[in-house]
This record gives C-alpha cells, structure tokens and sequence, in this order.
C-alpha cells in the first residue's frame, strides 16, 4: 500500500491550512509530525522523516514550504528508496527564510542535487519565500515538473488556500505522469490557471 504523507514546514500547517484539509480527507494519510515546529534542525526532522517513510511500505509525500526543502535533502538517503513521488508546494530558499526569519532555522546549504524520484514542483510568481527566477533553477535542478500558479503568494491560509481541491489533481498528475517523464520534460514550466484567492497577504507565519 503507498501511503501519501504529509509534510509541513516551519510552524506547521495551522487548521484550515489544505494540508490540514488534506489529512481530514484521507484517513490514511499520515502527518510526517515534528518535536520542535518553530526551531527547525535538519538532522532532527531528517529523522522524523525517516521514522515516517519506515513505517509504510512505499509514499507519496505531499510538502509545502520548507517540507520540500526537507525533502529535497532526505533524496540522498537510502531511506528516499520508498519515495514514489513527492509534490512539492511552494518551496522556502533557505537565503529568504535567514533573511525573514534569522536564527531560527538550522538547514544548512539549498539542497539542489538531482531528487532522483518523481517531483512536481508548484510554486508562484509572487512568493515572499521564493522568486521566479530561483523557483525555475530549483525545478530544473531537482529533476521536477514544475507548475507556476501565477500571483498565488506563498499558497497557504494567508494566500487563500484553505481547502485546495486542485491539490488532489496535481498529485494524480504525478502519480500518472511518474516515471514517464524525461528531465527535459520535468524541468519544463506548465502553467495552471492562476488558483482561486491568489493574493499575498501579510501573514505567512506557517512556512
């Protein structure tokens, strides 16, 4: 059976957060949780994540913010080997998190080796936590499909994203797009429509 765990970012997902929606939806999702929300340390969440993908046959991983960037670093482990494929929404650069929010998170260098699983990457044109320009390298960097949703903020509570139905589509896109795709392929930008509620706001405390 794959599991989809769920993988927030600094903070967590608050309630209403379509991550938070997404766990109510499927009760067989798991919250990849985390011992210290507001102080991340890579190594600490590293295991947590492990823990997670060890008690599952295989995953879908489902992240948003500084999750991806978790993620993205978990690829290298031998742990990645039960990784299906992983949807990665609006991912942190670790500069702009120091800049935002300085000494607070303890991630070291943005990872950007090859995930070597399946990835579609969703971001924005207006992301506080991350340009365009970086947001295009990371995609072709990681090996990811990358979807641009247009002036969607950090595509959280703050941005409108509440219940986010379109989420489910992105990951059925994955999960029928997995293995197929070449890099050439995945490093491409597809555009979506711009998302319901796409406008940042000044709240964007759940990375």
């Amino acid at each position: 059976m794959c599991t989809a765990l769920i993988v927030p970012g600094l903070n967590g997902s608050d309630e209403g957060h379509w991550q938070r929606h997404w766990l109510l939806d499927d009760p067989a999702a798991q919250l990849v949780d985390q011992d210290d929300w507001q102080c991340p340390v890579l190594e600490d969440w590293l295991g947590r994540l492990e823990a997670a993908l060890a008690s599952v046959d295989s995953a879908y991983i489902v992240a948003h913010s500084l999750g991806c960037v978790l993620v993205a670093n978990m690829a290298s482990r031998p742990a990645a080997a039960k990784i299906r494929g992983a949807l990665l929404v609006a991912p942190a650069h670790l500069d702009r998190v120091e800049a935002m929010h300085p000494c607070i998170v303890r991630f070291g260098a943005f990872p950007l080796a090859p995930l070597g699983f399946p990835s579609l990457l969703v971001g924005s044109m207006n992301d506080p936590y991350m340009s365009p320009e970086d947001l295009a390298h990371t995609a072709a960097s990681w090996g990811s499909d990358l979807v641009n949703l247009g002036a969607a903020g950090h595509i959280n509570i703050a941005a409108g994203f509440g219940r986010w139905p379109e989420g489910y589509d992105l990951l059925e896109r994955l999960k029928t797009g997995a293995g197929s795709a070449s890099p050439a392929t995945r490093s491409r930008i597809r555009g979506l429509p711009a998302a319901r509620g796409a406008h940042l706001q000044g709240d964007v405390s759940a990375l």
